[in-house]
């Protein structure tokens, strides 16, 4: 009797952040992995500023020399602005206040195992491609430019199917990591898919040479920060992202119900939401569009499961949430620092049940719960955020989850605080923030 191996010891769908990260872990413990990428790099993609968490994830792989190399922007820090003015939110019967523009350093907080203050902000195409080469480099196998059509989970290890040129071919592995990003391969395959029905939200984006990033910054010292601008539109904002020192990315996001369906109506549509921040228009007019206008969808949803016997998912491929604190490239970053462990524990053990990536399922539910309540609370009172970071007794407890320092708690303190801050101005009419409320997530807080 001829008893087979598989071909890889793990196959990757997917050669972005996540699938790259992935590969990368599994190469430097002498994996045999495989990353099939259906796109040839470099190429544009949204999703271009990191949280400081994802520093532990570059230190693990030996990939901070390519990013300074690489010379992208460094991120400090993050600035709201919810007006073109500085006047705050007041009422001094209860003492509460909230300014309109806020910022936070990331260094004002340390971090385990971060040691600089500082992350970056990226041009996707540059610093995936980057990512991917790196992993062929430690001995991944790539082979980009091809699209997987199914995996099949037979009686013995699964077949990844693909097309190369006029062949139909497949490769075995012992296991497959859908790394598929926002193409939720198995999720689709696997009818394992749901859609966020409160977190609807769409982009329409693009880069601007000439904009002047320092209208909006208090000091020098800002100008490279990551600015959230909100609109007067029920839950509408506009990221502001530093590419490089001329050219930064603009997006506007929104609830589906205001996005358009044509191609020329959400361009109006962007610059008629730039349109209700006067200074935005006013100095986004003066910079010149060096690439095409693009839309994004389907921002929020998430898995009935995220493991199952012979497979799991990583970063996007499993779960998305709502971008507003760029926690998309951390998320996949992380999940593949923490689901590796649990792929070299079950090739070890030669165990790959679902029940041997539980762990992993657990840490990376619990940390986009925390992502999503943060969210929730977020959209619901933006004027309470500001609040927040302003008060010396949470400050620091914010920027923690700013950080991307979401897995460690089953419902961090702050939140819940929040939370029932929330609650309390729902409650009471009266209250001065009551008009402020969103309604987004409405009543998302009052009992059943």
């Amino acid at each position: 009797m001829v008893i087979t191996k598989p071909d890889f010891d793990v196959a990757i769908i997917g050669g972005g952040p996540a699938g790259s990260s992935m590969a990368c872990y599994l190469a430097k413990a002498g994996v045999n992995c495989v990353v099939f990428e259906r796109e040839l790099f470099p190429r544009p993609h949204v999703g271009e500023s990191l949280v400081p968490s994802s520093t532990r994830v570059f230190k693990d792989l030996d990939f901070l020399p390519q990013m300074e190399a690489a010379k992208f922007p460094k991120k400090y820090g993050a600035v709201w602005t919810t007006d073109d003015k500085k006047t705050p939110y007041v009422h001094d019967l209860e003492g509460l206040s909230a300014d309109c523009n806020v910022d936070i350093r990331f260094e004002e907080r340390q971090q385990p195992g971060v040691d600089k203050n500082h992350t970056y902000h990226v041009d996707r195409g540059k610093f995936d491609l980057l990512l991917l080469q790196h992993a062929h480099k430690l001995g991944a196998t790539v082979y980009d430019g091809i699209k997987v059509s199914e995996v099949d989970f037979g009686p013995k290890e699964p077949i990844v199917r693909f097309q190369m040129g006029s062949k139909q071919l497949g490769v075995s592995a012992k296991m497959v990591v859908d790394a598929s990003g926002r193409n939720t391969f198995l999720g689709n395959q696997m009818k394992l898919k749901i859609q966020d029905t409160v977190f609807d939200q769409y982009a329409i984006h693009s880069w601007f040479a000439g904009y002047d990033r320092k209208v909006f910054a208090k000091r020098d010292t800002n100008l490279d920060y990551i600015y959230i601008h909100f609109l007067p539109i029920s839950n509408t904002w506009i990221w502001q992202i530093p590419i490089t020192d001329d050219v930064t990315s603009l997006g506007v996001v929104t609830q589906k119900k205001n996005f358009a369906k044509s191609k020329e109506d959400r361009e109006k549509f962007f610059w008629s939401s730039v349109g209700t921040r006067p200074m935005i228009e006013e100095t986004l007019r003066k910079a010149d569009r060096i690439r095409p206008f693009k839309d994004e969808g389907d921002y929020s949803y998430a898995m009935k499961q995220l493991c199952g016997d012979r497979f799991l998912m990583v970063g996007d491929a499993g779960r998305f949430v709502d971008p507003i604190f760029s926690t998309g490239v951390s998320i996949a970053l992380n999940s593949s620092r923490f689901a590796h462990k649990d792929i070299l524990a079950a090739l070890e053990k030669n165990d790959f049940s679902r029940e041997s990536f539980a762990t992993y399922e657990n840490t990376l539910r619990l940390g986009t719960k925390n992502w999503y309540d943060f969210i929730t609370v977020y959209y619901r009172l933006n004027v309470l955020f500001t609040y927040f970071i302003n008060d010396t007794r949470y400050r620091l407890d914010v920027l923690k989850l700013l950080q991307g320092d979401v897995y460690d708690d089953a419902t961090p303190p702050v939140l819940e605080k929040m939370r029932n801050m929330v609650a309390e101005v729902e409650r009471n009419e009266k209250h001065p923030w009551h008009k402020l409320l969103g309604d987004l997530t409405a009543n998302a807080f009052r009992p059943a």
